[in-house]
């Protein structure tokens, strides 16, 4: 098989890659979408290349391709993006992704989009099945959010950005993961021991997003996050700061909790009571993947909205750009 490619534009840029849209020119007829180039029989599709940025203080290549990397060759998934290619060019590691311009973010900020309850539980199913992957392969994603969930014309929630991504480990972790929104408290309280339950915490904060087309807790510290949390959940007692910290980190004024339900006028309370689960403050009481996909939500009325049915027609006109753009 034959690879080549060709840099369209530059489409995003992050901390340590740049992402380029480019087109792969290859003879493997398993590419999809696929298009004959030229009778002899060569395939073209869009691609996104992440070109990762070269670091002078670090030698050899960053921790996050290199974790990166790993993930998505071990997790496969219809939900979660797929890795084409990884190559070297000018000293610089190249990771090769389908290209999918938009993210549930997107599709949340569209106030002219109509979001049913169904298509709301469509997609979450979508979001832990690819989860319920990467955490069978003893993995956590660590930066589970709107933004790094793509989404597929079709209709398909794809996990993406596998750069803070790592396999469970008894070692002590940074708690400088996942994005301070999406973060749970065990981590905004310092707790360097976590496991699964913190991208559950995640998955829980992007299901009241779909319902409320904001952010559930939007905070710019991380004390004041902790307060937005504890003002909705209330305030736990001292017990749990010392099985979670060792010690009281800081004085937290108690906060009763609130009439948090009340927020969600759209949900029913299937989907309610796997929110309350997802977003439980102790991390050893939120739901496993297998767990929550089990839950009573997903199998009552309103079904999930099939996948050919979930507002992807939005999308249309970017389809026509994208073919314009091969």
């Amino acid at each position: 098989m034959v690879n080549a490619y060709i840099k369209k534009r530059k489409i995003g840029e992050g901390t340590y890659a740049t992402i380029y849209l480019s087109e792969q020119y290859t003879t493997n007829n398993d590419c999809t979408p696929k298009i004959i180039k030229d009778p002899s029989g060569i395939y073209k599709q869009l691609v996104a290349i992440k070109k990762i940025k070269k670091n002078s203080r670090v030698c050899g290549i960053d921790i996050n391709a290199v974790r990166e990397i790993k993930a998505l060759m071990l997790v496969k998934s219809p939900y979660i993006v797929e890795l084409v290619d990884v190559f070297q060019y000018n000293g610089c590691i190249n990771i090769v992704l389908e290209y999918i311009p938009h993210t549930l973010e997107d599709m949340l900020k569209r106030k002219d989009l109509v979001i049913m309850p169904a298509d709301i539980k469509a997609w979450l199913i979508m979001i832990l099945k690819g989860l319920h992957e990467i955490h069978s392969r003893f993995l956590i994603h660590r930066d589970i959010k709107p933004n790094n969930i793509l989404f597929a014309r079709d209709g398909v929630l794809k996990l993406a950005d596998f750069g803070l991504c790592r396999s469970v480990s008894s070692e002590r972790m940074t708690t400088q993961v996942i994005t301070r929104w999406y973060r749970p408290p065990e981590l905004l309280l310092g707790c360097r021991n976590y496991a699964f339950p913190a991208d559950m915490w995640s998955v829980g904060c992007v299901m009241a997003e779909m319902f409320l087309r904001v952010p559930l807790f939007a905070a710019d510290s991380d004390i004041k996050q902790l307060d937005l949390i504890f003002r909705a959940l209330g305030t736990p007692d001292d017990a749990y700061f010392q099985n979670l910290c060792g010690e009281m980190p800081i004085m937290f004024k108690k906060h009763p909790r609130s009439d948090f339900e009340s927020l969600f006028s759209a949900a029913g309370q299937d989907a309610l009571d796997l929110m309350k689960q997802l977003l439980d403050l102790n991390p050893n009481c939120r739901p496993s993947t297998l767990k929550a996909v089990g839950h009573r939500y997903f199998h009552s009325h309103p079904y999930p909205t099939a996948i050919n049915s979930l507002p992807a027609s939005v999308f249309e006109e970017d389809k026509r750009q994208a073919v314009n753009v091969a």
